[in-house]
């Protein structure tokens, strides 16, 4: 088992005897399967659907504090709070950034539960393990508490990489991305049977009418990783643009239409000199280009 902070990540809690509808009616995970022990993905959109902040929704119970927190990049913690409490106008809620105060450990390859803090699973996928919010300070108790030891927080990260799961900032631009371009309809991410929420006409259409071109995918290459933000190109042709990386193994948004013509002419894909091979995650429904259409 290994446990690990996460200097990235932020809390913000939503309370109050409006909360659960409130939050419902704007983001895109149906908030009344929400539970203690089920959290959920949701994103905050844009009206146009594009999103502004993508976080886990947790549902504390009272022995914890009582309320939703949720479990957002600490970049975009104080913008949250401040799009939320746009949208509470006279709804019987408070929300408070307490990312100062709080932060995010993570646990993999390994379950494990402890008293520091507030534990559940991640929703995207079970290989990302649990997740506790807790005072920092106390993650190292937390960890030993778990029989682990903590370790740097790099080291998840490659995890994170090399099960294919997209961290906003490094590998989508917030506020230029839609749910569908960073994979959130593949992990959970999206409710397209729950009813209203900011940005959801445009986001059922992408669904229904399968227009997603542009998609983040895992990619393999030898050695040390493309740079983050550099083009992915097929011959002279920009067909997607580089995420985060570790040794052999990175992610990169494509336009999957676009390297579909550069695999059927024979082309190769290449970021900074490096080749790139495309390949499908294992939690991937939709199709790769050179590989049949994936089941639904």
């Amino acid at each position: 088992m290994k446990a690990a902070l996460l200097p990235d990540r932020g809390v913000v809690k939503v309370a109050g005897l409006d909360s659960r509808k409130f939050l419902n009616g704007l983001v895109t995970a149906d908030l009344g399967r929400v539970a203690a022990d089920q959290p959920r993905f949701a994103a905050l959109l844009t009206p146009q659907g594009k999103i502004l902040a993508d976080f886990i929704v947790v549902e504390a119970d009272p022995a914890d504090g009582d309320g939703f927190f949720l479990d957002a990049p600490r970049a975009l913690a104080r913008t949250l709070t401040d799009r939320l409490n746009f949208y509470k106008l006279r709804a019987n809620v408070m929300i408070e950034d307490l990312s100062e105060t709080l932060g995010v450990m993570v646990i993999w390859e390994g379950q494990g539960n402890t008293e520091y803090g507030l534990c559940y699973p991640d929703p995207r996928l079970p290989d990302l393990g649990t997740r506790c919010m807790l005072p920092p300070h106390l993650a190292e108790k937390a960890a030993a508490d778990l029989g682990s030891d903590l370790v740097d927080d790099s080291i998840y990260e490659a995890h994170r990489i090399g099960l294919g799961v997209p961290r906003g900032g490094l590998d989508f631009v917030y506020g230029d991305t839609f749910p569908h371009e960073s994979d959130m309809d593949q992990l959970h991410g999206v409710d397209f049977d729950k009813g209203c929420f900011v940005g959801q006409e445009v986001v059922s259409r992408i669904e229904h009418r399968a227009i997603a071109r542009a998609r983040i995918v895992p990619v393999g290459f030898d050695g040390p990783p493309p740079e983050a933000g550099i083009p992915v190109m097929a011959g002279d042709r920009n067909v997607g643009m580089m995420g985060s990386g570790t040794t052999g193994r990175g992610l990169a948004t494509l336009r999957l239409d676009r390297v579909e013509e550069a695999l059927a002419s024979g082309a190769s894909l290449v970021a900074g000199g490096i080749k790139l091979q495309p390949l499908k995650a294992s939690w991937a429904r939709f199709a790769m280009p050179g590989k049949t259409k994936a089941a639904e």
